[in-house]
């Protein structure tokens, strides 16, 4: 397994398949894609878990974070996630966040974060805000 630095462009068919199939491509596009710093794991070379970060005023967000429904359970998720934690960590980051389909809470708590009160829904997908905080 290897992490590497990716354009924003090369995390899309793994967000598209994963997360919106029944939407068009530009549906798991974001409009600050070229702003945030995006991240793949590769597993024997071929790209399986991806993630986006977006960091403000020493706060960083991580969205469209996927892997591959055939390598999903094998822990490729949780590497790519704590080595980011890791990252954030050097980077002195004082606090990580994300919007969790509610349905993947308990993956998030096993890496440290916790719920807020913020749920919402997007397309009949519940989700809640969650947050690690690191100082």
């Amino acid at each position: 397994m290897i992490i590497k630095q990716i354009t924003s462009s090369e995390t899309l068919i793994i967000r598209h398949k994963v997360m919106w199939p029944t939407k068009p491509m530009d549906f798991v596009m974001l409009p600050n894609d070229e702003n945030g710093k995006h991240y793949g794991l590769f597993v024997n070379d071929k790209l399986t878990s991806v993630i986006s970060i977006f960091i403000d005023d020493n706060i960083a967000q991580f969205r469209k974070f996927a892997t591959l429904k055939e390598h999903q359970g094998k822990g490729y998720g949780s590497f790519l996630l704590e080595e980011i934690i890791s990252l954030l960590k050097q980077e002195k980051i004082n606090k990580l966040w994300c919007n969790a389909r509610v349905e993947k809470t308990n993956f998030y708590i096993k890496h440290g974060l916790k719920y807020t009160n913020t749920f919402f829904k997007k397309e009949d997908i519940e989700y809640v805000i969650m947050e690690r905080h690191f100082n």
